[in-house]
């Protein structure tokens, strides 16, 4: 897909690649607006195509003809005008005040406005909220600005490109500079084949229905009223899963909203619908802090009989004794916490150096190296290991060039639909072939994007200490955690890491500053870690004041 950057054209490539693309595989998707745009975008003049597409990727949709500029391209006033007939672009659109002066220079403004500006020396930024008060009627620009000598060209298809760009990535957060990214060499992506199956969005009414979502998306950001977001999303049906997650998703965050805002019969009605993991969690908090502790007690068993994951095991430990209590019901035997090992140091502090760092500088020695991972080390093995179970070329999973990972990683049957080539994955741990097959991934793979390898972390000298430190045992039980919960269980393994080569043993050492406490996520790290026997040290840092 990727072109060139030495072509002043690349830009344009990329968009017709774009275009193709969505011609081969979405045909049945594009409505007729869409149809007829591909169609007679192809017939129109290189140098218009350009300056469409100049346009598109720029921010924004109002331009100033004085600012589309370009060598490759040369006049512009030539290249619009098929464009203006066409009616993609205008240079007629109607602005309000805000609008337009975001397009004026502070001396045009001056120009313009000037007897209505109380302190012409002032800051531009000073001036708009006064002035837009005095104007609420909309204009086309040469009516706002009939001195300044500059037209203002439009576009009217920015909605058109934006769901076009929509069906290609399967999303709107990605956009056109991912071309130039990999053009550049900045990020590079596994290639994959693509199968008839692999499209994000499979009908129209998908298409509608994602655009329909992240409206209601922007209104509720925007501080629309609650309950008219909700009323939207109320006439919303998909029969799509992954469309029906994202549903679930703004609806959590709704009520998460709610809750913070107090509004806690609006959060439990909310959470009672809501399928997206961890509704159930925060519906038996809602209830608790509207003191119907019966209600909270009758759903926090149910959930203890199935939790949905292990943060809410984890949650549910802490409640049912707290609801126990409320209602007067004798308290069940405290299970023995684990024991962790621990570890306390008066360091001094040194001066832009993390906590971390500071422990990793005073724990490393020449035979004992400690390295900062974090959550990058166990990650980047799993990454390595088991990246043909990971970039399957599966129905649903890839679907453009510009994939950092499947779309279904988060997806409960992620690990389902790849269990055979999983199981082939950690059948290598059973001797040494994992270790032939990191090292020669590590070579073979190095820096394209993955959603578990940090290529920035993992140096030659790292993953050799690793492979010859952890034993595979220990890898089976990391990379199997990661599995069962693959977004909540990438994150709070320890900070550090220590090794000793000549042994083949290591310690993981999790670093708490003064005052810092290990957050959840890390408890039910340590926690499996002990279960396994394996060697985990918490490091608690106090601050040694410096000697004179």
């Amino acid at each position: 897909m990727a072109n060139s950057l030495d072509d002043p054209l690349y830009y344009l490539h990329n968009f017709r690649q774009v275009l193709l693309w969505l011609g081969q595989r979405y045909t049945d998707l594009l409505d007729s607006h869409e149809q007829h745009f591909i169609q007679q975008f192809d017939s129109l003049p290189q140098a218009s195509q350009a300056l469409l597409v100049r346009m598109v990727m720029r921010k924004g949709v109002h331009f100033r003809a004085g600012k589309l500029n370009y060598p490759e391209i040369g006049c512009t006033q030539a290249a619009i005008e098929p464009l203006l007939q066409l009616d993609w672009v205008s240079d007629q659109a109607l602005l309000g005040f805000t609008e337009l002066f975001g397009l004026l220079q502070k001396g045009e403004i001056l120009t313009a406005f000037t007897p209505w500006i109380d302190q012409p020396k002032g800051n531009k930024a000073d001036w708009l909220e006064p002035l837009a008060a005095q104007f609420t009627e909309t204009r086309c620009f040469a009516q706002w600005c009939p001195e300044v000598d500059d037209r203002l060209y439009s576009l009217t298809i920015m909605d058109l490109c934006d769901r076009l760009r929509l069906m290609f990535f399967g999303n709107l957060h990605q956009d056109w500079s991912e071309f130039v990214l990999a053009d550049l060499g900045i990020y590079t992506y596994e290639k994959v084949e693509f199968c008839a199956e692999s499209r994000g969005l499979r009908t129209r009414d998908d298409v509608q229905v994602f655009l329909f979502l992240h409206q209601c998306q922007q209104a509720f950001e925007a501080g629309e009223a609650v309950d008219s977001v909700l009323a939207q999303i109320a006439t919303l049906y998909t029969d799509n899963p992954w469309l029906e997650k994202r549903r679930a998703k703004l609806l959590f965050q709704i009520g998460q909203y709610c809750e913070r805002c107090a509004e806690l019969v609006l959060a439990e009605q909310i959470y009672r619908t809501c399928a997206y993991p961890g509704a159930r969690a925060r519906l038996i908090r809602v209830l608790e802090r509207q003191e119907d502790y019966a209600q909270a007690m009758a759903l926090a068993t149910t959930a203890q009989l199935a939790p949905q994951s292990a943060a809410e095991h984890q949650h549910l430990l802490r409640v049912l004794p707290r609801l126990r209590r409320k209602l007067g019901e004798p308290a069940l035997p405290k299970a023995k916490p684990q024991a962790v090992t621990r570890l306390d140091l008066a360091l001094v502090p040194e001066p832009l150096m993390s906590v971390e760092l500071c422990v990793q500088a005073h724990l490393s020695a020449p035979d004992a190296p400690v390295h900062y991972v974090e959550n990058g080390l166990i990650n980047s093995l799993f990454g390595l290991l088991c990246w043909e179970a990971i970039f399957a070329p599966l129905p649903g999973s890839f679907f453009h060039p510009f994939q950092r990972g499947p779309a279904d990683l988060h997806s409960e049957d992620f690990h389902q639909r790849r269990a055979a080539l999983f199981a082939a994955c950690f059948e290598q741990l059973g001797d040494e072939r994992y270790k032939t097959t990191i090292r020669q991934r590590y070579v073979d793979k190095w820096g394209i994007q993955s959603p578990f390898v940090f290529w920035n972390l993992l140096s030659e000298e790292l993953l050799e200490q690793a492979l010859a430190c952890l034993p595979a045992e220990h890898l089976r039980h990391w990379f199997e955690r990661l599995l069962l919960d693959i977004r909540a269980n990438r994150a709070g393994m320890p900070d550090l890491i220590q090794f000793w080569p000549a042994q083949n043993t290591y310690r993981m050492i999790e670093v708490k500053g003064p005052g810092d406490r290990l957050q959840d996520n890390q408890l039910r790290w340590l926690a499996f870690c002990g279960e396994h026997q394996m060697p985990v040290t918490v490091c608690y840092v106090r601050w040694a004041e410096q000697p004179a």
